[in-house]
């Protein structure tokens, strides 16, 4: 045998020694009895059988915990647009005023425009708080990426690529585009 494999003997022969000494009380040289190792056994299964319980416990929690987040995104997906839903349903509300307004005899005109502009005006906030944003490029340069192009018109009074109308605002949510404007651009004549 070489050094090395002597050292680890030497190792396995004292835990051996130490265990059996730890087993019988710290005698040396004395041999456990039965009763002794049954009750090492016992007191061995005990902590394997805590152990076991704590591991099933924790996969159960894990598993609730597993099942609980995937009901949470489910509801989260459900529900998403609630706060969205919760501001327009004033706007409808007062969509609805606004036609009833029109029923009514010698309805003063001033004040069916003023209801329709604060209208809007409420869909626009509602708007802003959920983070749409209005694309209205006229007189800018026509980018792909946010417009799309109905047609060209020859101008010579704008340079080319130029947006000479919107005939669509588009618009953007949290800075991604949902609708691209639909424009129209100049060419050279």
């Amino acid at each position: 045998m070489s050094e090395k494999e002597n050292i680890v003997d030497d190792g396995r022969e004292e835990w051996v020694q130490e265990s059996a000494e730890e087993a019988s009380g710290g005698a040396e040289g004395e041999v456990p009895d039965h009763a002794e190792l049954t009750a090492l056994l016992e007191d061995a299964r005990g902590k394997a059988d805590t152990h076991w319980d704590q591991v099933v416990r924790l996969q159960a929690e894990m598993d609730n915990l597993r099942k609980r987040s995937e009901r949470d995104l489910a509801s989260a997906h459900k529900f998403a647009l609630e706060r969205f839903a919760n501001e327009l349903l004033p706007v409808k509300d007062s969509l609805e005023m606004g036609l009833a307004a029109f029923t009514v005899e010698n309805a003063d005109p001033e004040k069916l425009k003023e209801g329709v502009e604060l209208t809007l005006q409420m869909l626009e906030a509602a708007m802003e708080k959920s983070a749409i944003t209005e694309v209205n490029p006229e007189n800018e340069s026509f980018n792909p990426e946010f417009h799309q192009a109905m047609s060209m018109q020859e101008r010579d009074d704008v340079p080319p690529n130029t947006v000479v109308t919107v005939v669509q605002k588009g618009y953007l949510l949290n800075g991604r585009l949902i609708r691209p404007a639909m424009v129209i651009v100049s060419k050279a004549p």
